[in-house]
């Protein structure tokens, strides 16, 4: 699970997150967080709708390569 100061810090830089939820990728969740609780986090996808998630799901940059459960 994702602390909250690496959501603080990732809130604050309003840099897009992608959310891994399983293998497929057409699954994923893309966006900046907007706010947490102890085991949600709030998404704002690009066309501004809003997503509520399990925190315990993996949070990586957008930037970077897509890494899938199984490596993690």
């Amino acid at each position: 699970m994702i602390s909250d100061g690496e959501l603080n810090a990732l809130r604050e830089s309003g840099e897009r997150i992608r959310v891994v939820r399983d293998d497929l990728e057409g699954n994923d969740v893309i966006g900046i967080i907007v706010a947490w609780s102890d085991d949600q986090i709030l998404v704002r996808r690009r066309n501004r709708r809003v997503v509520k998630l399990d925190r315990n799901y993996s949070i990586q940059l957008y930037s970077e390569p897509r890494k899938n459960i199984s490596e993690l």
